[in-house]
């Protein structure tokens, strides 16, 4: 989800939900620790050097069980955070502490934002030798030694 899909969102929610693909909610007392941007300047494994910028929300859990960020206060944190940070509409990345930081895409479910986990990507698989594709064979095409073939009786099996 881009920035500028949350700001649209948030003006019609009554209460901000984040929620994990798995359908635990993160605690409603979380707060909204940082809201920045973050670069990543690298060159992968076929020698293409990328450049990737997200804007980056971190979620924490503190003791403070009467806490509940409202929309107009998340959408005011959002517009500081523009203003003060120059940040552009990027797709949104999700800091949220479980066994460690675990980093997450947002999507919004029409009541709840949601967490997505993300994965791991060769981005040059066409240098890798990955195929694009898993390859597809006919069964009946392939040749069969009968040699080593098992049947019946046999005493291979």
């Amino acid at each position: 989800m881009k920035l500028s899909k949350i700001k649209e969102i948030l003006p019609a929610l009554e209460n901000v939900e984040f929620q994990l693909e798995n359908g635990t909610f993160v605690p409603e007392h979380f707060h909204v620790t940082e809201i920045g941007v973050v670069t990543k300047h690298f060159i992968d494994c076929g020698g293409t050097i990328r450049n990737e910028k997200v804007v980056n929300f971190q979620l924490w859990n503190a003791d403070d069980y009467e806490h509940r960020l409202k929309p107009t206060k998340l959408l005011n944190i959002i517009k500081l955070s523009e203003e003060k940070l120059g940040m552009e509409d990027a797709e949104i990345e999700v800091e949220y502490q479980s066994d460690t930081i675990g980093k997450y895409d947002l999507d919004f479910n029409g009541k709840t934002f949601v967490l997505k986990s993300k994965t791991t990507a060769c981005l040059a698989q066409d240098a890798c030798g990955i195929p694009s594709e898993k390859q597809k064979k006919n069964l009946a095409e392939l040749s069969v030694n009968n040699s080593h073939a098992c049947t019946p009786g046999g005493g291979c099996c």
